[in-house]
């Protein structure tokens, strides 16, 4: 038995001794460990041998080397101290290890999994905000067209007030002339029935005034 063993044997009589109740304990890196009546080899054999990494209940620890310990089928017996020990063998440790690794491996899986989701949800926002910036400039030369139809309008409209202004003046102008026109036709066709007036009249007075104007033959009496 090396130094080390002893060394772990003793620490775990001191811990067992200290003890008042039962607690869980494994049986050592042996392959099968007898558990027997009574604490010594005279004693009858209750369990053949329990094999190493067992899960056992301790129950008491003798200075006589021997612990008493119950199996879980509710065997109880004496069992040799130095073949349990408080922490699992390495085999259980490597079972456990390998769960551990297997779950590591799942877990790490899964979060590659969402890390490729992820992944994959990023470039898609990445795409959408390619297309909304795409979009967004698209928009901002569309504002920028409605902006300049706008102004054209505005101007226009102004343009088309300026012409509205320019054609009521023309209207009225129109208004005006069309009016002088109408006293200036009415002027002259009141000139003309005047002069007409005025020619008939002086028809008139020739007529009478030329007989007037010619000699008169005086009658020869004497003829």
């Amino acid at each position: 038995m090396t130094p080390l063993r002893l060394f772990i044997c003793f620490i775990v009589l001191m811990v067992a001794a200290a003890s008042t109740h039962a607690k869980t304990v494994y049986v050592d890196d042996t392959l099968y460990a007898p558990i027997r009546s009574g604490e010594g080899t005279q004693y009858r054999i209750l369990h053949s041998g329990v094999r190493s990494g067992t899960t056992l209940e301790l129950l008491e620890t003798s200075d006589s080397g021997y612990s008493r310990v119950r199996t879980p089928d509710g065997i109880e017996g004496w069992m040799v101290t130095r073949y349990i020990t408080e922490t699992p063998i390495a085999r259980q440790r490597l079972e456990q290890a390998d769960r551990q690794l297997e779950q590591a491996r799942n877990e790490l899986g899964e979060i590659k999994t969402q890390l490729e989701e992820v992944t994959s949800e990023r470039d898609e926002l990445k795409r959408s905000e390619e297309t909304l910036q795409s979009r967004a400039g698209r928009l901002s030369e569309e504002l920028k067209d409605i902006k300049e139809v706008a102004s054209d309008s505005i101007n226009l409209d102004r343009r088309n007030g300026e012409l509205r202004e320019e054609n009521q003046k023309l209207r009225n102008e129109l208004e005006v002339l069309t009016a002088e026109k109408e006293r200036l036709e009415a002027k002259k066709e009141s000139d003309f029935m005047l002069l007409g007036a005025a020619l008939v009249l002086l028809g008139i007075i020739l007529a009478l005034v030329i007989p007037l104007l010619k000699p008169t033959r005086k009658t020869d009496n004497w003829a």
